[in-house]
């Protein structure tokens, strides 16, 4: 039976008389097991989903990020961007991918649990380009927002590995050089023959700020590229939701907060407002795991404060709003 704890169920789970008692998806916790005990649920027979049985947008994400893996290798080695074979093999997945309608799990599906800087230039690519078909931008600027953002990051190959790599805090030094990230990508871009200028723009200015506070050029907004704009909230909402090697996921409400109230420096807030309406727009009927360990699903937004909507926990109802201790730690798909 405890065997059962913190897997997912593949298909509804029913008493005798058809009464579903967990739903298909569910991830079972201790009052699930009790439940499934009073009702005589014979656990032997549970379907669960393995964790080995990717979805198909699962599978085409890894694909892109083993080519990714070897296409960087080589621009690091011949300094050289293989544009034909990126336009050709990875953004064709990086717009699929970006097609999915369950948007919770796209943000499952590219979220970065190692190989860092290669899941993370598809997984930016795929929320650049879905955030770019929310702002109603026409082909062939989605086009080019799929290139930029998934090249963005492409001067960080020049870094040396002891900064990228470093598990812990950058010294002072080290962090002036990391920064130098978007400098590199930029020059990379310039010279390669047959790509946008706005890509290598994306590579530049994605790190600046709405209020002239990032760098490397201290830019504001009026001065961006829109794709610039977007690819910044895409690059900071994928780091927070990623593991990296200096520091684990951050909770659901912990980055929409922190999104929010521009921890991270001034993103666009027309952008922004968009981004964060349109995931609340896809929260409604989504099952969640709550701060205090309980589950419920997300049945209602307050319009005037929606990181605090009402959870129904079984046959009962939670404010957010009201109980403002408890907060949505994980939204599971």
């Amino acid at each position: 039976m405890k065997n059962l704890l913190g897997r997912k169920v593949k298909f509804d789970i029913v008493n005798d008389r058809g009464l579903v008692i967990v739903p298909a998806r569910f991830v079972l916790d201790r009052d699930h097991l009790r439940l499934l005990e009073q009702h005589g649920i014979d656990y032997s027979g549970i379907a669960l989903m393995s964790d080995q049985e990717p979805t198909v947008y699962q599978s085409l994400v890894e694909v892109a990020t083993e080519r990714t893996k070897e296409l960087f290798n080589q621009i690091k080695t011949t300094k050289k961007v293989p544009l034909l074979e990126i336009k050709n093999e990875l953004i064709p997945i990086v717009q699929q991918t970006s097609e999915n309608p369950d948007v919770y799990q796209l943000f499952e599906t590219v979220k970065a649990k190692d190989e860092y800087l290669h899941k993370h230039s598809i997984g930016v690519g795929v929320l650049a380009t879905l955030i770019g078909k929310w702002m109603k931008l026409n082909e062939g600027e989605i086009s080019l927002i799929s290139l930029a953002a998934v090249m963005h990051d492409v001067g960080k190959l020049m870094i040396p590995d002891d900064i990228l790599l470093k598990p812990d805090k950058l010294t002072k030094s080290e962090y002036e050089e990391m920064k130098r990230h978007t400098l590199y990508g930029y020059e990379i871009l310039r010279n390669t023959v047959g790509i946008s200028p706005r890509v290598a723009l994306v590579a530049l200015q994605h790190h600046e700020r709405s209020s002239g506070g990032g760098y490397p050029l201290k830019l504001k907004e009026r001065k961006l590229d829109i794709l610039s704009r977007i690819v910044a909230i895409a690059d900071v909402f994928h780091a927070m939701t990623s593991r990296r090697p200096y520091h684990e996921a951050l909770p659901y409400h912990e980055v929409v907060t922190s999104m929010r109230d521009g921890m991270f420096g001034e993103l666009d807030p027309v952008i922004l407002k968009v981004f964060l309406d349109n995931m609340n727009r896809h929260l409604i009927g989504q099952r969640v795991m709550l701060t205090d360990g309980r589950w419920g699903e997300v049945v209602f937004l307050n319009p005037h404060d929606d990181t605090h909507p009402l959870i129904k926990i079984g046959e009962t109802f939670l404010d957010l709003n009201r109980d403002r201790d408890i907060h949505i730690q994980e939204v599971i798909v």
